[in-house]
């Protein structure tokens, strides 16, 4: 099955006077001994939808998870940090109801004037919403009259405020997945040439099937990370005690040759920066595929940053998804600083998928420089991947 991902907006509905159910991703990292966000960008990302429909006069039901609860009241796990912070970038106070799917929650909903706006408490304080449970869907969808989502990474998760109120309510996306899908789509499916995608991080799981999905649309495969030396120790190299999934090595294999078949070249770090632990205050310089016994790679070394950005220098389009090493430590923040720089000094339409490399845009100062930073971590990579999103499949399609 092929997911459409052109989708009805919420552009496209009259909503004045409608109550929205918005489904936000408020999923923002907290201060464990202050309660205070410390990363507010996917409340900021979320900002366009929330007043373009306050502004049409919507009456607004925000809803959001935030950590992993597992279906208990956690109250270090409260969306109050994100109302009050959401509160002060509207200038707009903002309760949050507690009993979401009690009578309290319904009155307000209906109680809430033109323009006004209201948080849920986490949806995840509920054991029925990662369940996707059709009567606690059914209650959700009795609060509003239309829903619209915006919660890019959550849509790969098929919960109750996810896909299951669509069974119940006329669906749209938000101003924020919207540009998700725009972006990261139409750079897969109609990029401009030559198309460059740059994979890195540590898990080679997750990436496998976007290297196949992407062995059909791209012009050339860059791996970095972790996830490489996999790949170099399948190609027969030494790699010490670098990070290695050994099980998935004859996959490793098999892609490399399916590379070859289609002419879709996979490119691998020359060399690497070593060490014999990842807190090593210092490092040296070898081949990435003759890593010496007791040492392991934690970062692409110089030769395979000039690679890159030769490579890079050349490109019409680029997706980047995954660091190219330890980039928190800073004797291994050089690769991925050095291709961050890179990319974003290419001129070529760059999509930077969610998570670390989201992380190291921002830290490096270059989120501005990018066509596209995704707010979506596990979802980006599934869409990479070319797989069926239920918080997007379940969207009216254009």
């Amino acid at each position: 099955m092929i997911m459409n991902y052109v989708k009805q907006t919420v552009t496209d509905v009259s909503v004045k006077g409608k109550r929205v159910l918005l489904r936000c991703d408020f999923n923002v990292p907290l201060d464990k001994s202050t309660n205070r966000i410390t990363d507010d960008n996917r409340i900021i990302a979320s900002l366009p939808t929330i007043r373009y429909l306050l502004e049409q006069g919507a009456r607004v039901i925000i809803c959001s998870h935030l950590g992993r609860p597992k279906g208990k009241i956690v109250p270090e796990m409260s969306l109050l940090p994100c109302a009050q912070r959401l509160s002060a970038l509207l200038d707009k106070y903002i309760p949050l109801v507690n009993d979401i799917t009690g009578e309290y929650a319904l009155k307000m909903s209906e109680s809430l004037k033109n323009g006004g706006v209201m948080m849920l408490e986490n949806l995840r304080f509920y054991p029925e919403e990662e369940q996707n449970d059709p009567e606690f869907a059914k209650k959700l969808a009795a609060l509003a009259d239309i829903y619209v989502s915006d919660a890019f990474g959550a849509a790969h998760r098929a919960h109750a405020s996810t896909a299951g109120v669509a069974q119940y309510l006329p669906a749209y996306a938000g101003l924020l997945i919207d540009k998700e899908l725009s972006a990261i789509g139409d750079a897969i499916n109609n990029p401009k040439r030559p198309f460059v995608a740059i994979l890195g991080g540590s898990k080679i799981s997750d990436k496998l099937g976007v290297i196949r999905n992407l062995l059909n649309k791209a012009d050339k495969i860059i791996i970095g990370g972790g996830m490489a030396y996999t790949f170099i120790k399948a190609r027969g190299g030494s790699i010490g005690n670098s990070i290695c999934d050994e099980e998935k090595l004859q996959y490793c294999k098999e892609v490399l040759d399916l590379s070859l078949e289609k002419g879709v070249e996979i490119l691998l770090p020359e060399d690497s920066r070593i060490a014999a632990e990842i807190n090593a205050p210092e490092f040296t310089v070898a081949p990435s595929g003759k890593i010496p016994d007791g040492l392991a790679g934690f970062d692409i070394g110089p030769t395979a940053e000039g690679m890159i950005c030769r490579i890079v220098a050349d490109a019409k389009t680029i997706i980047w998804n995954g660091p190219m090493g330890a980039f928190e430590f800073a004797p291994f923040s050089g690769g991925t600083q050095a291709v961050t720089h890179c990319v974003a000094d290419s001129g070529a339409i760059t999509i930077v998928g969610g998570g670390d490399s989201a992380a190291a845009v921002r830290k490096f100062g270059l989120e501005h420089k990018m066509t596209h930073v995704s707010t979506g971590g596990g979802a980006t990579l599934e869409f990479m991947e070319g797989r069926v999103l239920p918080g997007i499949a379940c969207l009216l399609d254009k």
